[in-house]
Protein backbone atom coordinates (compact mmCIF):
# COMPACT_ATOMS: atom_id res chain seq x y z
CA UNK A 1 0.00 0.00 0.00
CA UNK A 2 2.95 2.38 0.43
CA UNK A 3 3.77 4.63 -2.51
CA UNK A 4 6.19 2.97 -4.90
CA UNK A 5 7.12 4.28 -8.39
CA UNK A 6 5.72 1.31 -10.31
CA UNK A 7 2.60 1.07 -8.16
CA UNK A 8 1.95 4.80 -8.37
CA UNK A 9 2.34 4.82 -12.15
CA UNK A 10 -0.01 1.87 -12.50
CA UNK A 11 -2.56 3.47 -10.20
CA UNK A 12 -2.44 6.74 -12.12
CA UNK A 13 -2.86 4.97 -15.43
CA UNK A 14 -5.81 2.93 -14.25
CA UNK A 15 -7.52 5.71 -12.31
CA UNK A 16 -7.09 8.26 -15.06
CA UNK A 17 -9.16 6.33 -17.56
CA UNK A 18 -11.87 3.71 -17.13
CA UNK A 19 -12.01 0.38 -15.36
CA UNK A 20 -12.53 -3.04 -16.89
CA UNK A 21 -16.04 -3.78 -18.06
CA UNK A 22 -18.33 -5.84 -15.86
CA UNK A 23 -20.04 -8.95 -17.30
CA UNK A 24 -22.89 -6.72 -18.42
CA UNK A 25 -20.36 -4.51 -20.24
CA UNK A 26 -21.13 -1.52 -18.02
CA UNK A 27 -18.02 0.66 -17.58
CA UNK A 28 -17.16 1.24 -13.91
CA UNK A 29 -16.23 4.76 -12.84
CA UNK A 30 -13.39 5.05 -10.33
CA UNK A 31 -13.91 7.71 -7.67
CA UNK A 32 -10.85 7.13 -5.45
CA UNK A 33 -7.65 5.09 -5.53
CA UNK A 34 -6.16 3.88 -2.25
CA UNK A 35 -2.80 2.35 -3.10
CA UNK A 36 -3.74 -0.06 -5.88
CA UNK A 37 -7.31 -0.49 -4.60
CA UNK A 38 -10.04 1.38 -6.51
CA UNK A 39 -13.23 2.66 -4.96
CA UNK A 40 -15.93 2.56 -7.61
CA UNK A 41 -18.85 4.95 -7.94
CA UNK A 42 -21.14 1.89 -7.91
CA UNK A 43 -19.75 0.90 -4.48
CA UNK A 44 -20.53 4.35 -3.12
CA UNK A 45 -24.07 4.19 -4.53
CA UNK A 46 -24.59 0.71 -3.06
CA UNK A 47 -23.33 1.83 0.37
CA UNK A 48 -25.60 4.89 0.21
CA UNK A 49 -28.60 2.69 -0.57
CA UNK A 50 -27.73 0.29 2.27
CA UNK A 51 -27.49 3.15 4.76
CA UNK A 52 -30.84 4.50 3.63
CA UNK A 53 -32.43 1.04 3.90
CA UNK A 54 -31.00 0.64 7.42
CA UNK A 55 -31.99 4.23 8.33
CA UNK A 56 -28.40 5.05 9.28
CA UNK A 57 -28.04 8.84 9.57
CA UNK A 58 -25.38 10.49 7.41
CA UNK A 59 -23.93 13.73 8.75
CA UNK A 60 -22.81 15.75 5.76
CA UNK A 61 -22.73 15.16 2.01
CA UNK A 62 -23.09 11.38 1.45
CA UNK A 63 -20.83 11.62 -1.63
CA UNK A 64 -18.09 12.92 0.65
CA UNK A 65 -18.78 10.92 3.82
CA UNK A 66 -19.23 7.49 2.21
CA UNK A 67 -16.11 7.47 -0.01
CA UNK A 68 -14.01 8.48 2.99
CA UNK A 69 -15.54 5.66 5.04
CA UNK A 70 -14.77 3.17 2.27
CA UNK A 71 -11.22 4.50 2.00
CA UNK A 72 -10.72 4.08 5.75
CA UNK A 73 -12.02 0.53 5.50
CA UNK A 74 -9.46 -0.17 2.74
CA UNK A 75 -6.66 1.03 5.04
CA UNK A 76 -7.83 -1.18 7.89
CA UNK A 77 -8.19 -4.20 5.59
CA UNK A 78 -4.70 -3.66 4.25
CA UNK A 79 -3.39 -3.69 7.83
CA UNK A 80 -5.41 -6.85 8.44
CA UNK A 81 -3.55 -8.43 5.50
CA UNK A 82 -0.21 -7.34 6.95
CA UNK A 83 -1.18 -8.76 10.36
CA UNK A 84 -2.52 -11.96 8.70
CA UNK A 85 -5.83 -11.57 10.51
CA UNK A 86 -8.14 -14.42 9.64
CA UNK A 87 -11.87 -14.60 10.30
CA UNK A 88 -13.57 -17.73 11.59
CA UNK A 89 -15.61 -18.62 8.52
CA UNK A 90 -18.24 -20.53 10.50
CA UNK A 91 -18.95 -17.32 12.45
CA UNK A 92 -19.32 -15.34 9.21
CA UNK A 93 -21.72 -17.94 7.82
CA UNK A 94 -23.72 -17.95 11.06
CA UNK A 95 -24.07 -14.15 11.02
CA UNK A 96 -24.93 -14.21 7.31
CA UNK A 97 -27.59 -16.87 7.92
CA UNK A 98 -29.08 -14.71 10.64
CA UNK A 99 -29.16 -11.69 8.33
CA UNK A 100 -30.76 -13.63 5.48
CA UNK A 101 -33.32 -15.15 7.85
CA UNK A 102 -34.12 -11.63 9.07
CA UNK A 103 -34.66 -10.43 5.50
CA UNK A 104 -36.88 -13.40 4.64
CA UNK A 105 -38.88 -12.94 7.85
CA UNK A 106 -39.47 -9.24 7.16
CA UNK A 107 -40.08 -9.44 3.41
CA UNK A 108 -41.94 -12.77 3.40
CA UNK A 109 -39.93 -15.07 1.11
CA UNK A 110 -36.64 -15.52 -0.76
CA UNK A 111 -38.35 -14.39 -3.96
CA UNK A 112 -39.47 -11.13 -2.36
CA UNK A 113 -35.95 -10.55 -1.05
CA UNK A 114 -34.65 -10.95 -4.62
CA UNK A 115 -37.29 -8.56 -5.93
CA UNK A 116 -36.43 -5.98 -3.26
CA UNK A 117 -32.68 -6.06 -3.92
CA UNK A 118 -33.02 -6.81 -7.67
CA UNK A 119 -30.36 -9.51 -7.32
CA UNK A 120 -30.24 -13.30 -7.14
CA UNK A 121 -30.38 -14.68 -3.60
CA UNK A 122 -26.82 -16.17 -3.70
CA UNK A 123 -25.45 -12.77 -4.80
CA UNK A 124 -27.23 -11.03 -1.92
CA UNK A 125 -25.91 -13.61 0.50
CA UNK A 126 -22.32 -13.23 -0.77
CA UNK A 127 -22.59 -9.43 -0.49
CA UNK A 128 -23.58 -9.68 3.17
CA UNK A 129 -20.96 -12.36 3.89
CA UNK A 130 -18.22 -10.16 2.42
CA UNK A 131 -19.46 -7.14 4.40
CA UNK A 132 -19.47 -9.11 7.65
CA UNK A 133 -16.07 -10.65 6.94
CA UNK A 134 -14.57 -7.21 6.30
CA UNK A 135 -16.27 -5.65 9.31
CA UNK A 136 -14.91 -8.38 11.59
CA UNK A 137 -11.37 -7.93 10.28
CA UNK A 138 -11.58 -4.14 10.72
CA UNK A 139 -12.79 -4.57 14.30
CA UNK A 140 -9.88 -6.91 15.01
CA UNK A 141 -7.35 -4.37 13.70
CA UNK A 142 -8.90 -1.64 15.87
CA UNK A 143 -8.81 -3.98 18.85
CA UNK A 144 -5.14 -4.80 18.22
CA UNK A 145 -4.27 -1.10 18.08
CA UNK A 146 -5.76 -0.43 21.53
CA UNK A 147 -5.19 -3.75 23.31
CA UNK A 148 -2.24 -2.43 25.33
CA UNK A 149 -4.14 0.55 26.72
CA UNK A 150 -3.76 0.63 30.50
CA UNK A 151 -6.12 2.68 32.66
CA UNK A 152 -5.47 3.53 36.30
CA UNK A 153 -7.85 5.12 38.84
CA UNK A 154 -5.67 8.23 38.83
CA UNK A 155 -6.08 8.47 35.03
CA UNK A 156 -9.85 8.30 35.41
CA UNK A 157 -9.83 10.84 38.23
CA UNK A 158 -7.67 13.26 36.22
CA UNK A 159 -9.89 12.81 33.14
CA UNK A 160 -13.04 13.49 35.16
CA UNK A 161 -11.58 16.55 36.88
CA UNK A 162 -10.57 18.00 33.49
CA UNK A 163 -13.99 17.49 31.91
CA UNK A 164 -15.90 20.71 31.21
CA UNK A 165 -18.97 20.87 33.43
CA UNK A 166 -21.32 20.67 30.45
CA UNK A 167 -19.57 17.46 29.27
CA UNK A 168 -20.25 15.53 32.48
CA UNK A 169 -23.08 13.10 31.61
CA UNK A 170 -26.44 13.12 33.33
CA UNK A 171 -27.25 9.66 34.68
CA UNK A 172 -30.98 8.77 34.74
CA UNK A 173 -32.68 6.92 37.62
CA UNK A 174 -31.19 3.45 37.99
CA UNK A 175 -32.30 0.47 40.07
CA UNK A 176 -30.99 -2.93 41.11
CA UNK A 177 -33.62 -5.65 41.31
CA UNK A 178 -33.98 -9.27 42.46
CA UNK A 179 -36.70 -11.53 41.06
CA UNK A 180 -38.40 -14.78 42.04
CA UNK A 181 -40.70 -16.48 39.53
CA UNK A 182 -43.02 -19.49 39.43
CA UNK A 183 -44.42 -21.17 36.34
CA UNK A 184 -48.14 -21.97 36.67
CA UNK A 185 -48.89 -25.70 36.52
CA UNK A 186 -50.22 -27.02 33.21
CA UNK A 187 -52.92 -29.74 33.35
CA UNK A 188 -51.89 -33.13 31.97
CA UNK A 189 -54.88 -33.05 29.63
CA UNK A 190 -53.65 -29.82 28.00
CA UNK A 191 -50.22 -31.36 27.35
CA UNK A 192 -51.83 -34.49 25.92
CA UNK A 193 -54.00 -32.38 23.61
CA UNK A 194 -50.95 -30.50 22.30
CA UNK A 195 -49.09 -33.74 21.64
CA UNK A 196 -52.13 -35.20 19.87
CA UNK A 197 -52.28 -32.19 17.55
CA UNK A 198 -48.57 -32.53 16.75
CA UNK A 199 -48.96 -36.27 16.05
CA UNK A 200 -51.84 -35.46 13.69
CA UNK A 201 -49.67 -32.90 11.84
CA UNK A 202 -46.82 -35.43 11.58
CA UNK A 203 -49.17 -38.08 10.16
CA UNK A 204 -50.56 -35.65 7.58
CA UNK A 205 -47.04 -34.65 6.49
CA UNK A 206 -45.78 -38.25 6.30
CA UNK A 207 -48.79 -39.38 4.27
CA UNK A 208 -48.36 -36.52 1.82
CA UNK A 209 -51.73 -35.02 2.73
CA UNK A 210 -50.16 -31.74 3.91
CA UNK A 211 -46.90 -29.89 3.47
CA UNK A 212 -44.81 -29.21 6.61
CA UNK A 213 -44.24 -25.55 5.76
CA UNK A 214 -47.97 -24.96 5.15
CA UNK A 215 -48.91 -26.42 8.53
CA UNK A 216 -46.15 -24.34 10.18
CA UNK A 217 -47.55 -21.15 8.65
CA UNK A 218 -51.07 -22.06 9.78
CA UNK A 219 -50.45 -23.43 13.26
CA UNK A 220 -46.90 -22.93 14.62
CA UNK A 221 -46.53 -20.56 17.56
CA UNK A 222 -42.84 -19.96 16.84
CA UNK A 223 -41.70 -16.69 15.23
CA UNK A 224 -40.39 -18.77 12.31
CA UNK A 225 -43.91 -19.97 11.53
CA UNK A 226 -44.42 -17.05 9.17
CA UNK A 227 -41.73 -18.47 6.89
CA UNK A 228 -42.87 -22.07 7.04
CA UNK A 229 -41.07 -22.90 10.27
CA UNK A 230 -37.59 -22.59 8.72
CA UNK A 231 -34.91 -21.73 11.26
CA UNK A 232 -32.06 -21.04 8.85
CA UNK A 233 -28.61 -22.59 9.29
CA UNK A 234 -27.58 -22.83 12.92
CA UNK A 235 -24.83 -24.49 14.92
CA UNK A 236 -25.53 -26.85 17.78
CA UNK A 237 -24.72 -24.17 20.33
CA UNK A 238 -27.38 -21.82 18.93
CA UNK A 239 -30.18 -24.31 19.59
CA UNK A 240 -31.57 -25.42 22.93
CA UNK A 241 -30.02 -28.81 23.83
CA UNK A 242 -33.20 -30.89 23.51
CA UNK A 243 -33.93 -29.50 20.04
CA UNK A 244 -30.32 -29.86 18.87
CA UNK A 245 -30.06 -33.48 20.08
CA UNK A 246 -32.97 -34.52 17.86
CA UNK A 247 -32.35 -32.18 14.90
CA UNK A 248 -28.72 -33.23 14.40
CA UNK A 249 -29.75 -36.91 14.37
CA UNK A 250 -32.19 -36.40 11.48
CA UNK A 251 -30.97 -37.69 8.12
CA UNK A 252 -34.04 -37.99 5.89
CA UNK A 253 -35.66 -34.66 4.80
CA UNK A 254 -38.88 -36.53 4.06
CA UNK A 255 -39.39 -37.68 7.65
CA UNK A 256 -40.67 -35.87 10.70
CA UNK A 257 -39.05 -36.15 14.12
CA UNK A 258 -40.64 -37.47 17.27
CA UNK A 259 -42.22 -34.84 19.55
CA UNK A 260 -39.53 -32.79 21.33
CA UNK A 261 -40.14 -30.92 24.58
CA UNK A 262 -38.06 -27.79 25.29
CA UNK A 263 -38.46 -24.84 27.63
CA UNK A 264 -40.44 -23.14 24.83
CA UNK A 265 -43.05 -25.88 24.40
CA UNK A 266 -43.43 -28.97 22.18
CA UNK A 267 -42.02 -29.30 18.65
CA UNK A 268 -41.93 -31.56 15.63
CA UNK A 269 -38.91 -31.05 13.37
CA UNK A 270 -38.06 -31.68 9.73
CA UNK A 271 -34.55 -31.63 8.29
CA UNK A 272 -33.94 -29.32 5.31
CA UNK A 273 -30.16 -29.50 4.88
CA UNK A 274 -26.96 -30.21 6.79
CA UNK A 275 -23.88 -28.15 5.95
CA UNK A 276 -20.81 -29.12 7.97
CA UNK A 277 -21.45 -28.35 11.63
CA UNK A 278 -24.60 -26.34 10.87
CA UNK A 279 -28.12 -27.45 10.14
CA UNK A 280 -31.25 -25.93 8.61
CA UNK A 281 -34.58 -27.27 9.89
CA UNK A 282 -38.27 -26.55 9.95
CA UNK A 283 -40.32 -26.94 13.09
CA UNK A 284 -43.83 -26.52 14.38
CA UNK A 285 -44.07 -25.28 17.96
CA UNK A 286 -47.17 -25.56 20.12
CA UNK A 287 -47.33 -24.20 23.68
CA UNK A 288 -49.75 -25.68 26.22
CA UNK A 289 -52.14 -22.99 27.39
CA UNK A 290 -52.16 -21.88 31.02
CA UNK A 291 -55.64 -21.74 32.56
CA UNK A 292 -56.77 -18.81 34.74
CA UNK A 293 -57.17 -21.21 37.66
CA UNK A 294 -53.53 -22.32 37.39
CA UNK A 295 -52.34 -18.71 37.31
CA UNK A 296 -54.46 -17.97 40.39
CA UNK A 297 -53.01 -21.00 42.19
CA UNK A 298 -49.45 -19.88 41.40
CA UNK A 299 -50.26 -16.38 42.63
CA UNK A 300 -51.59 -17.75 45.95
CA UNK A 301 -48.48 -19.89 46.37
CA UNK A 302 -46.17 -16.95 45.71
CA UNK A 303 -48.17 -14.76 48.10
CA UNK A 304 -47.62 -17.40 50.79
CA UNK A 305 -43.87 -17.36 50.10
CA UNK A 306 -43.89 -13.57 50.39
CA UNK A 307 -45.65 -13.80 53.75
CA UNK A 308 -43.02 -16.24 55.02
CA UNK A 309 -40.30 -13.78 53.98
CA UNK A 310 -41.85 -10.49 55.11
CA UNK A 311 -44.06 -11.39 58.09
CA UNK A 312 -42.96 -14.78 59.42
CA UNK A 313 -39.24 -14.22 58.80
CA UNK A 314 -38.83 -17.93 57.97
CA UNK A 315 -36.22 -17.16 55.34
CA UNK A 316 -34.80 -14.25 53.35
CA UNK A 317 -35.58 -13.30 49.77
CA UNK A 318 -32.12 -14.55 48.78
CA UNK A 319 -32.81 -17.96 50.33
CA UNK A 320 -36.28 -18.14 48.80
CA UNK A 321 -34.93 -17.67 45.26
CA UNK A 322 -32.66 -20.73 45.50
CA UNK A 323 -35.48 -22.88 46.96
CA UNK A 324 -38.55 -21.76 44.99
CA UNK A 325 -37.67 -19.69 41.92
CA UNK A 326 -38.08 -21.36 38.54
CA UNK A 327 -36.15 -18.68 36.64
CA UNK A 328 -33.04 -20.64 35.66
CA UNK A 329 -31.18 -17.43 34.74
CA UNK A 330 -31.31 -15.98 38.26
CA UNK A 331 -32.23 -18.64 40.85
CA UNK A 332 -28.59 -19.53 41.58
CA UNK A 333 -27.47 -15.89 41.86
CA UNK A 334 -29.91 -14.78 44.60
CA UNK A 335 -32.42 -13.69 41.96
CA UNK A 336 -30.24 -10.75 40.88
CA UNK A 337 -31.27 -9.48 37.46
CA UNK A 338 -28.46 -8.61 35.02
CA UNK A 339 -28.85 -5.92 32.38
CA UNK A 340 -28.00 -7.65 29.09
CA UNK A 341 -27.34 -4.29 27.43
CA UNK A 342 -24.62 -3.23 29.87
CA UNK A 343 -23.55 -6.43 31.61
CA UNK A 344 -24.13 -4.77 35.00
CA UNK A 345 -26.85 -5.16 37.63
CA UNK A 346 -28.09 -1.60 37.15
CA UNK A 347 -31.18 -0.89 35.06
CA UNK A 348 -32.80 2.25 33.82
CA UNK A 349 -36.54 1.82 34.24
CA UNK A 350 -37.06 1.60 30.47
CA UNK A 351 -34.64 -1.36 30.32
CA UNK A 352 -36.72 -3.52 32.65
CA UNK A 353 -39.66 -5.68 31.48
CA UNK A 354 -42.77 -3.47 31.71
CA UNK A 355 -44.43 -5.51 34.45
CA UNK A 356 -41.26 -5.47 36.57
CA UNK A 357 -40.83 -1.72 36.08
CA UNK A 358 -44.43 -1.08 37.24
CA UNK A 359 -43.89 -3.18 40.38
CA UNK A 360 -40.52 -1.59 41.18
CA UNK A 361 -41.92 1.95 40.81
CA UNK A 362 -44.08 1.34 43.92
CA UNK A 363 -41.22 0.09 46.13
CA UNK A 364 -38.62 1.57 48.43
CA UNK A 365 -35.18 -0.09 48.66
CA UNK A 366 -35.45 -3.36 50.61
CA UNK A 367 -39.19 -3.78 49.96
CA UNK A 368 -40.74 -6.76 48.17
CA UNK A 369 -43.62 -6.45 45.74
CA UNK A 370 -46.87 -8.37 45.86
CA UNK A 371 -47.16 -11.22 43.33
CA UNK A 372 -47.91 -10.11 39.78
CA UNK A 373 -48.39 -11.79 36.42
CA UNK A 374 -45.86 -11.11 33.68
CA UNK A 375 -44.88 -12.54 30.32
CA UNK A 376 -41.53 -14.30 30.23
CA UNK A 377 -39.78 -12.29 27.46
CA UNK A 378 -37.52 -15.18 26.45
CA UNK A 379 -40.07 -17.99 26.39
CA UNK A 380 -43.25 -16.03 25.60
CA UNK A 381 -45.40 -17.51 28.36
CA UNK A 382 -47.20 -16.22 31.44
CA UNK A 383 -45.46 -16.56 34.79
CA UNK A 384 -46.01 -15.18 38.29
CA UNK A 385 -43.29 -13.11 39.95
CA UNK A 386 -42.13 -11.28 43.07
CA UNK A 387 -39.46 -8.57 42.88
CA UNK A 388 -37.33 -6.94 45.53
CA UNK A 389 -35.90 -3.47 45.01
CA UNK A 390 -32.31 -3.83 46.15
CA UNK A 391 -31.22 -0.23 45.54
CA UNK A 392 -32.28 2.94 43.79
CA UNK A 393 -29.91 5.60 42.50
CA UNK A 394 -31.81 8.78 41.67
CA UNK A 395 -31.13 10.73 38.50
CA UNK A 396 -27.99 12.85 38.90
CA UNK A 397 -24.96 14.32 37.23
CA UNK A 398 -22.27 11.64 37.10
CA UNK A 399 -19.72 11.54 39.91
CA UNK A 400 -16.74 9.32 40.68
CA UNK A 401 -18.33 7.82 43.79
CA UNK A 402 -21.49 6.45 42.16
CA UNK A 403 -20.50 6.22 38.51
CA UNK A 404 -16.83 5.26 38.38
CA UNK A 405 -17.42 2.56 35.76
CA UNK A 406 -19.34 4.96 33.50
CA UNK A 407 -16.58 7.55 33.68
CA UNK A 408 -13.88 4.90 33.21
CA UNK A 409 -15.67 3.69 30.06
CA UNK A 410 -15.80 7.29 28.78
CA UNK A 411 -12.07 7.72 29.36
CA UNK A 412 -11.19 4.41 27.71
CA UNK A 413 -13.32 5.21 24.67
CA UNK A 414 -11.72 8.66 24.34
CA UNK A 415 -8.20 7.20 24.55
CA UNK A 416 -9.01 4.45 22.05
CA UNK A 417 -10.41 6.97 19.57
CA UNK A 418 -7.25 9.05 19.97
CA UNK A 419 -4.98 6.03 19.35
CA UNK A 420 -6.92 4.96 16.26
CA UNK A 421 -7.08 8.53 14.90
CA UNK A 422 -3.29 8.98 15.23
CA UNK A 423 -2.66 5.61 13.54
CA UNK A 424 -5.10 6.37 10.75
CA UNK A 425 -3.64 9.77 9.92
CA UNK A 426 -0.14 8.26 9.74
CA UNK A 427 -1.50 5.48 7.52
CA UNK A 428 -3.05 8.08 5.20
CA UNK A 429 0.28 9.93 4.93
CA UNK A 430 2.13 6.69 4.09
CA UNK A 431 -0.34 5.50 1.43
CA UNK A 432 -0.77 6.53 -2.19
CA UNK A 433 -4.15 8.28 -2.51
CA UNK A 434 -5.78 9.77 -5.59
CA UNK A 435 -9.24 11.33 -5.63
CA UNK A 436 -10.73 11.92 -9.06
CA UNK A 437 -12.11 15.26 -10.21
CA UNK A 438 -15.71 15.65 -9.12
CA UNK A 439 -15.01 13.88 -5.79
CA UNK A 440 -12.48 16.29 -4.32
CA UNK A 441 -14.54 19.29 -3.19
CA UNK A 442 -15.23 17.94 0.30
CA UNK A 443 -14.47 18.71 3.91
CA UNK A 444 -13.15 15.35 5.08
CA UNK A 445 -13.03 14.16 8.66
CA UNK A 446 -9.34 13.25 8.37
CA UNK A 447 -6.49 15.31 6.96
CA UNK A 448 -4.09 14.16 4.29
CA UNK A 449 -6.37 12.72 1.61
CA UNK A 450 -5.72 15.52 -0.86
CA UNK A 451 -2.10 16.47 -1.44
CA UNK A 452 -0.51 19.22 -3.42
CA UNK A 453 1.04 18.06 -6.69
Amino acid sequence: MKTKPILAALALAVAGVVMAATPSNVIEEVAWMIGDEPIYKSEIEQAYQDMQNDRIPIVGDPYCVIPEQLAIERLFLHQADLDTIEVQESMVQMQTDAQMNFLISNLGSKEKVEQYFRKAFPDIREYYATSMRNRTRVQQVRSNLTKNLKVTPSDVRRYFNDLPKDSIPFVPLQVEVQILTINPSIPRQEIDDVKARLRDYADRITSGESDFSTLAILYSEAPEGIRGGETGFMGRGQLVPEYAAVAFNLNDPKKVSKIVETEYGFHIIQLIEKRGDRINTRHILLRPKVADKDIADATVRLDSIRTDIVDNKKFTFDEATSHFSQDKDTRYSRGVMVNQQTGTTRFEMSQLPQEVARAVAQLEPGEISKPFIMRDPKRDRQIVALVKLTSRLDAHQANLGDDYQTIKDMYENAKKQEIVKDWLEKKIRDTYVRIEDGWRGCEFEHDGWIREK
